[in-house]
C-alpha cells in the first residue's frame, strides 16, 4: 500500500478505488485504536462532520461505524465547515475529529480529514502509525463488545456555537457594508450569510442551495465569474467566495477585481500590526505567495517566514512560534487566535472589519501588493531530483536569478505525487516571466527527459 495521507488527509474518487467504505471504516478504527492506546483512561470521543456532497452520506456511516466498533463515542454535528468541526473538537474536549470533503475538488471526489485533541492537525507521528495500522489491519482484530462498544449522538446546535465564537472574534461591527457570499454550494451555506449578517453585514448569498450534487460546481473560489457579476450588479462593497468546506476565503472588489489569499494576508498583517497584535510582526506563508507580498512586507518592517506548500506546514511554523497570521495564495487563511486551521468565514468577517475599521475600500486596501506576472511550467521528468537538482538546471537557474535580480525569482519545486519538476517564474512583465521560465523548463527537460 503506497502512502494513504496527503498534505491534508485522504483524498480520492469517492466510492472509486481508493476512497472506499471499507477504507473509511479502517481509517477511522485504525485512528480510535490509536487513541486508545495512548490514553486508556477514558473512552474516546469524537466529532464527526461533513460537507453536503452524496457520497458524504455514505461514508459517514462507515467512519462512525468504525469508531464505535472500536470503542469510541461519536457526536455527529452533521454538514459543518471544516474548521468548525475543528472547533468543536476542542470545545467539547473530543480525542478525535473527523471531516469528510474533497475541499474544492468536483463532487464525485470526497476525502476524509483527520483533527488531533485541541482540533489540530494529526502529528506526522500519529498519521504514520493510524496509516500502518490500516495497511496491516491490525485495527480490525479484537474488537470490544457489550458495554465497550460505543455509543452515537447528534450534536444539533454546533453551528449556533460556532457562529457565535465567530461573531466575537469579529474586531468591528460590519454594519453598513453590503457584501454578496458565493458558498460554492457547500458546508457554509448556512453558516456563512449567518454568521455575516449577526456581524452587522447586508449579505447576498448566491450559491447556496446544496442538494448533494451541485458542490463547487462553476461557483465558488474555484470559479468567481457569477460572484463578480452579481457584485457588479448589486453594486455591493465586495464579494466572498468559499470553497466546499469553507476553509479558503477569496474576494472581489466593488469594480470586479479579484483579490487573492496574498493580498488577504498583507491586509491583514498590516492592520494586526497596526492593532498591536501580529506576534513578532511576522507573517507565514508558502514559498508559493507572490514576490510582490514579500516586496509589500518588507516594506512596511513586517518579517516573511516562508514554508514548503501545504496549509499544514504553515500550521507547524505558526504553532511551533506563536505567531499570529499565516496563510496560502489560494485563501486558506490561519488565525491561530480564533482556529485551528483555516477558516474562510473568519477570513471574511476580519476583512470586512479592516474595512469598516480603516473606511476604505477594499481595493484601496488590497493596492499595498503589486502583484508581479508569474508564469508556472510543468515539466514531466523522469527523475524528479535530477530534473530539479542537475548542475545544468541549477546553472540555469543562478544566471536566471541574476537576470532577474530583486525584482524576480525563480523556483523548482519536485512534484510529491506526479513525475513533474514545477518550474515558477515571476519578473516585472509577463513576458520576461515567460521567457525566463521556458528557458529553465528546458534544462529540466534536458536534464532528465520522461
Amino acid at each position: 500500500m503506497g502512502r494513504l495521507f496527503g498534505t491534508d488527509g485522504v483524498r480520492a474518487l469517492a466510492n472509486g478505488e481508493l476512497l472506499t467504505p471499507e477504507l473509511a471504516l479502517s481509517v477511522a478504527v485504525a485512528a480510535a485504536r490509536v487513541l486508545i492506546e495512548s490514553d486508556r483512561s477514558h473512552m474516546p470521543l469524537a466529532i464527526v462532520g461533513r460537507d453536503p456532497r452524496a457520497s458524504g452520506e455514505m461514508l459517514e456511516a462507515a467512519v462512525v461505524a468504525g469508531l464505535t466498533s472500536a470503542g469510541a463515542n461519536v457526536v455527529r454535528v452533521g454538514v459543518l465547515p471544516t474548521p468548525a468541526v475543528a472547533y468543536l473538537v476542542g470545545q467539547t474536549q473530543a480525542d478525535l475529529g473527523v471531516m469528510l470533503s474533497a475541499s474544492h475538488n468536483p463532487m464525485p471526489d470526497n476525502g476524509i480529514k483527520l483533527f488531533a485533541p485541541g482540533g489540530l492537525k494529526l502529528p506526522d507521528e500519529l498519521e504514520e502509525r493510524i496509516e500502518t495500522a490500516v495497511a496491516d489491519g491490525h485495527g480490525l482484530v479484537g474488537r470490544p463488545t457489550g458495554a465497550g462498544v460505543g455509543r452515537v449522538h447528534d450534536l444539533l446546535d454546533g453551528a449556533e456555537h460556532y457562529i457565535k465564537h465567530l461573531v466575537a472574534s469579529t474586531p468591528h461591527s460590519l454594519e453598513g457594508i453590503k457584501v454578496v457570499v458565493d458558498c460554492a454550494n457547500g458546508a457554509a451555506s448556512e453558516a456563512g450569510p449567518t454568521a455575516y449578517e449577526e456581524a452587522g453585514a447586508t449579505v447576498i448569498k448566491i450559491h447556496a442551495e446544496p442538494d448533494g450534487l451541485n458542490i463547487n460546481e462553476e461557483c465558488g473560489s474555484t470559479h468567481m465569474e457569477s460572484l463578480i457579476e452579481t457584485v457588479l450588479r448589486e453594486g455591493a462593497d465586495l464579494g466572498l467566495a468559499h470553497d466546499g468546506d469553507a476553509d479558503r476565503c477569496l474576494a472581489v472588489t466593488a469594480s470586479g477585481e479579484v483579490v487573492d489569499g496574498d493580498q488577504i494576508m498583507a491586509i491583514l498583517a498590516l492592520a494586526m500590526r497596526d492593532a498591536g497584535t501580529l506576534t513578532g510582526d511576522t507573517l507565514v506563508a508558502t514559498v508559493m505567495s507572490n514576490l510582490g507580498l514579500r516586496l509589500a512586507m518588507k516594506q512596511a518592517g513586517i518579517r516573511l517566514i516562508e514554508t514548503k506548500v501545504g496549509d499544514r506546514y504553515v500550521l507547524e511554523e505558526l504553532n511551533a512560534n506563536n505567531y499570529a497570521l499565516g496563510g496560502e495564495q489560494s485563501g486558506h487563511i490561519v488565525m491561530p487566535a480564533f482556529a485551528t486551521t483555516g477558516d474562510g468565514v473568519l477570513t471574511g468577517l476580519h476583512l470586512m472589519a479592516t474595512i469598516a475599521t480603516t473606511g476604505k475600500s477594499l481595493a484601496d486596501l488590497a493596492s499595498v501588493v503589486h502583484k508581479l506576472p508569474q508564469v508556472l511550467i510543468n515539466v514531466k521528468v523522469k527523475d524528479r531530483e535530477a530534473g530539479a537538482n542537475a548542475p545544468t538546471v541549477q546553472a540555469a537557474v543562478a544566471l536566471a536569478e541574476a537576470e532577474l535580480g530583486e525584482t524576480g525569482r525563480v523556483l523548482l519545486r519536485p512534484s510529491g505525487t506526479e513525475p513533474l519538476v514545477r518550474v515558477m517564474v515571476e519578473a516585472e512583465t509577463e513576458e520576461q516571466a515567460r521567457t525566463v521560465a521556458e528557458r529553465v523548463a528546458a534544462e529540466v527537460e534536458g536534464a532528465s527527459p520522461a
